[in-house]
């Protein structure tokens, strides 16, 4: 499974899509909403994207770490909307027949997806404010505000 959805994302099926008699390891990892950020207590996160384009370059990064490194299976999942404190906004999983290249897989392939893939998040503040976080690795192109 490589996509962008609303709902909340379900980990049962991610793990169930990377898992394989081939795989000796198996990787998730969940980026989940917290209630901190840089000392200010947070009261939600709304994401949104370009989905088509969004899609692309989730398919484009699963095609890559496959070609760096043996794996079995690939999964990239990004919510957009609202997402509630402790839920999870971004799911990678992969397996492989070594742990290693597994744990290198995953770590590369969230580094890489948050540096690259147009999609855009709001903090909401507990205060009742709220702003458009920059995506990593974007240029000044899409404004101070960081959104679309």
């Amino acid at each position: 499974m490589i996509g962008i959805t609303d709902r909340q994302i379900d980990v049962t099926q991610l793990l169930c899509e990377v898992q394989s008699p081939a795989a000796g390891a198996v990787v998730l990892f969940l980026g989940t909403a917290r209630e901190q950020t840089g000392g200010r207590a947070t009261a939600s996160l709304d994401y949104e994207c370009y989905g088509e384009m969004a899609e692309k370059k989730l398919r484009e990064l699963a095609e890559e770490a496959r070609r760096r490194w043996p794996l079995v299976g690939c999964a990239l999942v990004h919510r957009v909307g609202r997402v509630e404190l402790g839920e999870a906004s971004v799911a990678v999983a992969v397996s492989s027949p070594h742990r290693q290249a597994a744990f290198e897989a995953g770590q590369w392939l969230i580094e890489t997806l948050k540096a690259v893939v147009p999609i855009w998040k709001r903090e909401n503040w507990a205060d009742g404010t709220s702003e458009w976080v920059h995506p990593a690795g974007q240029s000044d192109a899409w404004g101070a505000r960081g959104g679309p």
